[in-house]
């Protein structure tokens, strides 16, 4: 018993599909981060845009 465990110790091959998978995670949460704080930014962009040429667009003449 005091082998198989010393074996089972000594095994990393789950540690690097764990530490692998962690980082996985972590960059698909930065990910999604950048997305939703660029997307935000990007329909504020949009919407200030909309804004402007529909104000632009009542002021001219027909």
């Amino acid at each position: 018993m005091t082998k198989l465990f010393a074996r089972f110790a000594k095994d990393e091959s789950g540690a690097t599909a764990i530490e692998y998978g962690l980082i996985a995670a972590l960059i698909a949460v930065a990910i999604i981060g950048a997305a939703t704080t660029l997307g935000t930014n990007i329909s504020t962009t949009f919407s200030t845009v909309a804004t402007k040429i529909g104000a632009a667009n009542t002021a001219a003449p027909n």
